[in-house]
């Protein structure tokens, strides 16, 4: 079994890594394979709408000048996705949504591929705003067809400066439980 989680936040190693770090934890102890794709040092553009998605089949975004059919890739072969963003005015890095964008129409127009896969979403918050940014990347799971996974409180943790997460005692063990239910899950599934 395998996990990807793909970091959003143009800062490479923040807060959002750390959390992602801190679910792979669990997932790791019960032997399941994590690996983390961050988008930081990376341009991303928006879906174009061109469709040639629907036309080539080919589970390929046409647009080929940058980091997200590597990241569509690592996605289709794994059990389990992880999306983590930084929260920017209350959603998603830009990134992220153009990640989720683009994935959800090549994914929908090659068989739904992503049908089944366990999802869970992470964010890493200053102060408000998470739960906007915990919608979109949760609309993306179940548009789909994934199962999204739950924790024990929503999938936050608060901090600005690289590190300060760690200091949210709460959000760091609802990253545990996050990654405790995505293995029990994982596991459930793939039996």
């Amino acid at each position: 079994m395998k996990v990807v989680a793909i970091n959003g936040s143009s800062r490479k190693n923040g807060n959002t890594s750390v959390l992602i770090e801190k679910v792979f934890e669990p997932l790791k102890k019960n032997g399941i394979e994590c690996e983390q794709i961050q988008m930081a040092g990376h341009t991303i553009r928006g879906c174009r709408a061109c469709y040639k998605c629907s036309s080539k089949k080919n589970r390929r975004c046409s647009f080929d000048g940058d980091f997200v059919n590597e990241c569509i890739d690592k996605m289709a072969d794994a059990d389990g996705i992880i999306l983590g963003s930084p929260v920017y005015v209350a959603d998603v890095s830009s990134e992220m949504k153009a990640l989720i964008d683009r994935t959800c129409l090549v994914a929908r127009a090659n068989d739904s591929f992503l049908k089944r896969k366990i999802g869970a979403a992470v964010m890493a918050v200053r102060r408000g705003g998470a739960i906007h940014a915990f919608d979109t990347m949760n609309h993306f799971f179940t548009i789909s067809e994934m199962i999204v996974v739950g924790s024990s409180y929503w999938n936050f943790a608060f901090g600005r400066e690289i590190g300060d997460v760690n200091n949210d005692d709460e959000g760091i063990k609802t990253m545990t439980v996050l990654g405790e239910n995505m293995s029990w899950l994982l596991k459930k599934v793939t039996s």
